[in-house]
């Protein structure tokens, strides 16, 4: 498995080193640092050398390191990579050099209990926190009985999880978070439409109670039952949270659990088919001779009118030689920003079953040598809550605990684009 870990800066410095293995030397951060460091043109992140594999992962201008010997499963070394960028912003907030530099010594006492002879053993941050700890995360003492619900804790069968954990209100809050990637034609033709999802939990619950959660009844994940019904969620992949039993989810569609104490990621996923857009974006952008550009962008919300999306920002391209943009706008506010060669029009909320129309021209420059312009596409940024475009719902969320205590349930929907919903003109 992994044979050494390694933390760099963007010198090439080791700011971090542990060796799990004999079979690799110190000097084995000398050849990352030359072949990797110190190439620009390195863009992959596996590079093997003879039989020697490194797999690293960036974080502001640090370079996480795994090495090994092996045919390792590539996957897993990086969800280790990821696994501790995330244990180490659980304790000490951003990961840079500074704070690496800060708190070596703690990193020195996670990945020596994180990794065992180069294999993965417990990552999971409350667990890491009730015994490894720092001032601004748990008391320094810890009782000789505390010492032992540990123990327990660490070889038990819920390791993500004490037992012992008690709250005044008993709750638990669902979000499931969409991010919509569209790219469409200038013809209006859909050339990639899909969606991630991420089910997020935060869970104040005493005890150690058994959740249950379902989603929709007519929910698809095997291949071979596709097209069964054109209203069905067709999910693609689907990862859970180790807590999910998996046996009971292929059966019956339905997510039971033992929740860790506070905030995690439940479940991730991705759907290609049967994507409701939220919004439709009609562009015609016409060139008048070479002295200017005519806009006129619709946007039109396509979800039921008690909702609306909000925080709607279109980025509308101009050409490299535009002077000036004479903006008109319904809604918000428009703004030609030179420096992009992009206009900005910003709209705080647009209600469900609205239509918002732009119109603008752009004034050209006269240049001797005329380039045609690229026409990039549209971007398009936006929110909607209590809304998914893969049509997944939570049927229900069940909280069962031995001492029958009550207990609030609230789930949230949010669909959102970021710099990945696009449509040509």
């Amino acid at each position: 498995m992994i044979s050494g870990f390694f933390i760099f800066n963007q010198k090439g410095e080791v700011l971090i080193s542990r060796l799990y293995r004999t079979d690799l030397k110190r000097s084995i951060a000398d050849v990352f640092r030359i072949q990797v460091v110190s190439n620009s043109d390195v863009r992959s992140p596996i590079i093997t050398l003879g039989s020697t594999s490194f797999f690293h992962v960036r974080i502001n201008n640090l370079y996480i390191v795994a090495v090994t010997k092996c045919n390792a499963n590539a996957a897993l070394v990086f969800e280790f990579c990821y696994r501790f960028i995330s244990i180490a912003k659980s304790y000490f907030g951003k990961v840079d050099e500074e704070a690496v530099k800060n708190n070596f010594v703690l990193i020195y006492e996670l990945i020596d209990e994180i990794i065992d002879f180069g294999y993965p053993q417990n990552s999971e941050a409350d667990t890491l926190k009730t015994y490894i700890t720092t001032e601004s995360v748990v008391s320094t003492s810890i009782a000789a009985e505390e010492s032992s619900k540990i123990t327990t804790q660490a070889t038990g069968s819920t390791s993500w999880r004490r037992g012992d954990v008690k709250y005044k209100k008993n709750e638990a809050f669902v979000d499931v978070v969409e991010t919509v990637n569209l790219s469409m034609s200038a013809k209006g033709t859909i050339l990639r439409a899909d969606v991630d999802g991420h089910i997020l939990m935060r869970a104040y619950l005493s005890g150690t109670p058994e959740c249950k959660f379902g989603l929709n009844d007519k929910l698809v994940i095997d291949k071979n039952d596709r097209g069964a019904g054109g209203d069905a969620v067709e999910l693609d992949d689907c990862r859970f949270h180790q807590c999910v039993r998996l046996d009971e989810f292929d059966s019956t569609r339905t997510i039971s659990f033992i929740p860790p104490d506070g905030e995690f990621e439940l479940m991730r996923y991705r759907s290609t088919s049967n994507i409701k857009l939220p919004l439709r974006i009609i562009p015609t952008v016409n060139e008048v001779g070479t002295t200017q550009v005519t806009y006129v962008i619709t946007v039109k919300t396509n979800f039921n009118n008690k909702l609306s999306a909000t925080n709607v920002i279109v980025r509308i391209p101009t050409p490299l030689n535009t002077t000036s943009v004479d903006c008109k706008v319904p809604l918000g506010k428009a703004k030609y920003v030179p420096a992009e060669n992009v206009v900005v029009w910003k709209i705080p909320r647009i209600q469900g079953g609205q239509e918002v129309t732009f119109s603008g021209t752009a004034k050209l420059t006269s240049t001797t040598h005329r380039q045609v312009w690229a026409r990039p596409p549209i971007d398009v940024d936006f929110q909607v809550l209590m809304f998914t475009a893969s049509g997944l719902i939570v049927r229900f969320l069940k909280v069962f605990e031995k001492s029958n205590y009550h207990s609030v349930k609230w789930v949230r929907y949010l669909t959102k684009a970021s710099g990945t919903y696009q449509v040509r003109f």
